[in-house]
């Protein structure tokens, strides 16, 4: 489409991450911007790519209709509170510099940052020099911060850092909320008006799993229960191993693919166990939607509260892959709410391994029949509410209008 026939608005995309980084944030983003650049003057803010820590970045150039600016802030790929504090500070600081500059020439903000200091200072230079904002929220914070740390000083840190984030949420012109649950709990505790906030849910690479979603999983060998993600704090891991162990089921097998800061810690709880049908593996961005075309049921653990302010993106990437689920969340969830919608899982209480292996003796013995079906349900449901084709057009329509309205 020709950029000349249409009415062209400049905007600016500031994202915390970016291709060549493959994080679920920053193909949103790339998505964004290759959605707006078609018919609009589109520039992308963002760091040099860090995440995840240990990836091999390539060189190339980024091809496409749009600016990448990559700004010389400060990168923490390592899960270091007062590293990443640093990070959200100066990246905040690179983004304030470039609006003063170039306010005159930027019709709308789209942003997807780093909580909260570099939240703050963009909206608030965004406010400043009367540029619109659309800010996107994919984790609630303080509380995603605080519940890391010991409760006396959690409550203090979140007694302080609270006043931001409502500066944040009420300067925003528009607040993008990826659950239902997110929403009400932040126009509630932040007292911003509802109105304020659009649902949009995240998506995936969706044809990257739909690709595999009709393979049978494997040759019954063995029955796979699959963990595929981040082996972090917040996972729910370690009780995913007591509850497979003692679960104690014939035949089976528990494959935990993925990296993270509590992987060894896991994988010394295996050991302890002795137990060899939990399996450890890498995988890699290309082949995440391979790996889970072999599993019979996808685990999605987390630990207490965390699925309260969060909904984990692996989630959709789960269903599109036409597998049932098991999440350990609390029921008064995004998560178990999905999963009971589509009729496509179980859910259990977080941190109970006893429950949580009464469920995996229980999904063992479903017919394959049955498996396929509550597979073919999950994946009904993501292509209807949770893929790009769902939600990509619905937010470019929100960031145009709120340009062309400015």
């Amino acid at each position: 489409m020709n950029k000349s026939l249409e009415k062209v608005s400049r905007i600016l995309i500031i994202s915390a991450v970016f291709p060549p980084e493959p994080v679920i944030s920053a193909l949103l983003s790339r998505d964004i911007a290759d959605a707006l650049s078609v018919k609009h003057d589109v520039t992308v803010l963002c760091p040099h790519p860090s995440r995840p820590e240990g990836f091999i970045f390539m060189e190339n150039a980024i091809k496409a209709n749009y600016k990448v600016e990559r700004l010389n802030s400060f990168t923490c790929p390592s899960s270091i509170l007062f590293g990443r504090l640093r990070e959200s500070f100066d990246f905040g600081k690179h983004c304030v510099d470039f609006i003063q500059k170039n306010s005159s020439s930027i019709d709308c903000i789209y942003i997807n940052s780093w909580p909260l200091f570099s939240q703050y200072r963009i909206i608030k230079a965004a406010r400043k020099c009367g540029v619109p904002s659309i800010l996107h929220i994919q984790d609630i914070y303080p509380e995603s911060l605080t519940k890391k740390l010991p409760a006396i000083i959690g409550r203090l840190v979140f007694q302080l850092l609270l006043p931001i984030d409502k500066f944040i949420l009420k300067n925003a012109s528009i607040i993008v909320g990826i659950s239902s649950y997110m929403i009400s709990y932040l126009s509630k505790t932040r007292k911003v008006e509802k109105e304020k906030f659009r649902i949009i849910r995240n998506w995936q690479n969706d044809q990257q799993f739909i690709k595999y979603s009709s393979k049978l999983s494997n040759s019954k060998n063995d029955f796979v229960f699959m963990y595929a993600g981040s082996i972090s704090a917040s996972a729910g891991v370690p009780a995913l191993i007591h509850g497979f162990a003692k679960a104690n089921l014939p035949n089976a097998k528990l494959v935990i693919a993925g990296d993270g800061a509590d992987k060894i810690n896991c994988i010394n709880m295996a050991n302890d166990l002795q137990n060899d049908k939990i399996i450890f593996s890498e995988v890699g961005p290309d082949n995440i939607a391979e790996l889970q075309s072999e599993a019979d049921i996808l685990l999605l653990p987390l630990r207490k509260g965390i699925a309260k302010t969060a909904t984990p993106s692996k989630l959709t990437a789960y269903l599109l892959s036409s597998k049932p689920v098991i999440a350990t969340v609390e029921e008064d969830t995004d998560v178990s709410d999905i999963l009971t919608k589509a009729n496509c899982g179980f859910v259990v209480e977080p941190e109970d391994s006893d429950a949580l292996a009464d469920i995996l003796r229980k999904s063992y013995s479903i017919s394959e029949t049955e498996l396929v079906r509550m597979g073919a349900n999950g994946k009904e449901y993501a292509r209807m509410y949770l893929s790009k084709h769902a939600n990509l057009n619905k937010l470019v329509s929100i960031i145009e209008n709120t340009a062309n309205a400015n």
